[in-house]
């Protein structure tokens, strides 16, 4: 099991474009610290809007600062019932190929 995806779930009454440019805003602050190459070589994300999801890769250093950084955001602007955020199994959420 590799754990280093943070899932977040987003309540309904958060509109779930503002909370990826919460993201946004994490990763561009997070470019302050590390970079843009690296921070573009080290992260990643994916929205699930039919679910309200946001899966951040959190598994290398530039990863978990942005989950820090956003999960931080999130707290000031939404509130902290507005949100869960756990480690999953990133296995979970690899896409399923369609079958032939």
């Amino acid at each position: 099991m590799t754990v280093g995806v943070f899932r977040f779930s987003f309540s309904s009454d958060v509109p779930l474009d503002e909370a990826e440019m919460t993201l946004q805003l994490a990763t561009f602050a997070v470019e302050g610290l590390f970079g843009t190459a690296r921070v573009r070589l080290d992260f990643g994300y994916h929205v699930m809007a039919d679910r309200r999801l946001i899966l951040v890769d959190g598994s290398k250093e530039v990863g978990a600062t942005v989950v820090q950084v956003f999960a931080g955001l999130l707290l000031r602007e939404f509130g902290e019932d507005s949100f869960r955020v756990e480690r999953v199994d990133s296995q979970q959420h690899q896409p399923q190929e369609a079958a032939a």
